[in-house]
């Protein structure tokens, strides 16, 4: 079996190094001798309906206007999920995966895709810095999430999204303490970074959410130290 890995949308939805998180997967799949392919798909390209994983990453107000619009001629995302696809999305694609989110100075309201059942609305203030939040996996253990977030929308919850870790320091969502959203096999995030090659944890369980099944270990000692050292930062 070839994993395939769709980077969806980079031209409107990549323009923070989020395309950084397609190499991490496709990498640390190939390390442990599994077939992986990545495929990247620009507007106007046919969104492959069996992939396993779909990324979709930052942009631009504009950029998320477009990037619905086309998402929902296409189909193939949604299809894909369907058929038990994983997403992650990351910050402007986070926010368009919900009922709806706002653009532009007078705050237009625009319809999401609807895939998280969460709303955004301009906040405040904007979040932007390091943040680091308490992920608890679904076996119970607990692993930091560090990453950098730059957003100006404050994401709410609904009933059927269950926030994805609790904020230790830096705005998250709202600002009140929860950081994501995770809704079946769909998890929303803030945290750039790209915040896979940060937090291989995290990395992992997406592939064993795709996989459906638990990978062997991948110790890297590099990443374990730049880890620590990150932590520390943050914390001061």
């Amino acid at each position: 079996m070839t994993v395939t890995i769709a980077l969806v949308y980079q031209s409107l939805l990549g323009v923070y190094g989020d395309r950084g998180n397609s190499i991490v997967l496709l990498q640390r799949l190939r390390r442990r001798g599994l077939d992986a392919e990545l495929v990247v798909c620009e507007p106007g390209d046919t969104i492959p309906p069996d992939a396993q994983v779909y990324l979709l990453g930052g942009g631009e107000d504009l950029a998320q206007i477009s990037a619905v619009k086309a998402l929902k001629a296409d189909g193939n995302l949604f299809r894909g999920l369907d058929a038990g696809g994983v997403l992650l999305a990351v910050c402007a694609g986070f926010q368009i995966c919900g009922t709806s989110f706002t653009v532009g100075e007078n705050d237009e309201v625009h319809e999401g895709l609807g895939l998280l059942d969460v709303s955004t609305r301009r906040g405040p203030t904007r979040a932007v810095g390091e943040i680091l939040t308490e992920w608890t996996l679904p076996d119970g253990d607990t692993s930091l999430i560090t990453g950098f977030e730059n957003h100006g929308g404050y994401t709410t919850l609904g009933k059927d999204a269950k926030p994805l870790a609790r904020v230790e320091k830096g705005i998250g969502n709202d600002g009140r303490g929860f950081e994501g959203a995770v809704q079946g096999k769909i998890i929303g995030t803030y945290p750039h970074g790209p915040v896979l090659a940060r937090n291989p944890a995290l990395a992992d369980h997406l592939l064993e959410l795709a996989l459906g099944h638990e990978l062997d270990p991948l110790p890297m000692s590099s990443v374990a130290t730049l880890r620590t050292e990150r932590i520390s930062a943050i914390r001061g």
